[in-house]
């Protein structure tokens, strides 16, 4: 050991007295070692609390309640994380992987879960899954903070939220009964009361073992009327349900909404939370709909690249 560590040395010593003659060298006989996720060293960030990049966007939806002590948002958003990667903070820590809380749009109301009020500043909290949270940036800020990950050796894995929503405030109703349920509260004694049961109170638990066909709730078809994007999401959905032939069940729709950022940004990766609050087969039915995702999003690369040779 003594031996391998003073020739390990040495030969540090060595690049460094004489690198300007063979730098050359060096870059010749470098070769690329391959990612793999057995291997990669993952820096976990609370996106809010991250890196304040871009103050102006630290007030959205009018959340100015007053909250119990850092149970807010405090400011942390996407374009800090950029800024973090540019500056090489994450390199110098040998980090490849970043795995970023949930981004995607938060009840808008607040509660008290006996620490005072408390906003969805975590992320887990979910009310639009198929809109980025204004607290933490933009599709277009998502797309830059991807790309210079990716072009700085770095891939990007979120958080998936299936099992469910965010909790009932007054700006926030309850999903529709075939959608969710809100009661029996999980005791974790059995299978069922871990599964088929909600974490905690006011904390609606999406029926995930479910394969009865729902339609989408009221509120979120007149949030994306008012949006302007009702048609979008509606043929999107149509498209995705003929091709798999899945059933409208309520996991079917959050699966699809959660690959979208797969297929449109180029997420290379989920960590999903709560595993063992949901049925074992559902994360098995989530990784097929990832890997085609994927494999769409490689494809539509792949086209843009031909496309730029050739023109």
């Amino acid at each position: 050991m003594k031996k391998i560590g003073l020739s390990i040395v040495f030969l540090v010593l060595v690049s460094c007295t004489t690198k300007s003659s063979n730098t050359s060298k060096l870059q010749e006989n470098k070769q690329e070692v391959p990612f793999t996720w057995n291997a990669a060293n993952v820096y976990f960030l609370l996106t809010d609390r991250f890196s304040n990049g871009d103050p102006k966007n630290d007030m959205a939806f009018s959340r100015v309640e007053k909250t119990g002590k850092l149970r807010g948002f405090e400011g942390g958003d996407l374009r800090g994380v950029i800024d973090k990667i540019e500056n090489g903070y994450f390199t110098k820590l040998g980090v490849n992987v970043l795995w970023m809380t949930p981004i995607v749009e938060q009840i808008h109301g607040a509660v008290d879960e006996g620490t005072g009020v408390t906003y969805g500043y975590h992320g887990y909290w979910t009310k639009d899954w198929t809109k980025i949270d204004p607290n933490f940036g933009t599709k277009e800020i998502l797309h830059e903070l991807v790309k210079v990950a990716h072009a700085n050796g770095i891939k990007v894995m979120l958080d998936a939220v299936l099992n469910h929503t965010g909790p009932v405030t007054e700006q926030d109703p309850l999903w529709p009964e075939e959608w969710v349920r809100t009661i029996p509260q999980c005791t974790y004694d059995t299978y069922s009361n871990t599964v088929t049961c909600t974490l905690v109170k006011n904390l609606p638990d999406v029926k995930t073992e479910s394969n009865q066909e729902v339609q989408l709730p009221e509120h979120l078809v007149e949030k994306w009327k008012t949006e302007g994007r009702y048609q979008e999401e509606v043929q999107e959905l149509d498209a995705f349900f003929k091709e798999t032939g899945y059933p409208r069940a309520p996991r079917f729709y959050i699966m699809k909404w959660l690959a979208d950022y797969i297929e449109e940004f180029g997420i290379d990766g989920y960590r999903v939370d709560t595993v063992k609050h949901v049925e074992e087969t559902v994360w098995q039915e989530f990784y097929t709909i990832c890997q085609k995702a994927f494999a769409t999003y490689k494809k539509i690369i792949l086209k843009n690249y031909m496309k730029k040779i050739f023109t």
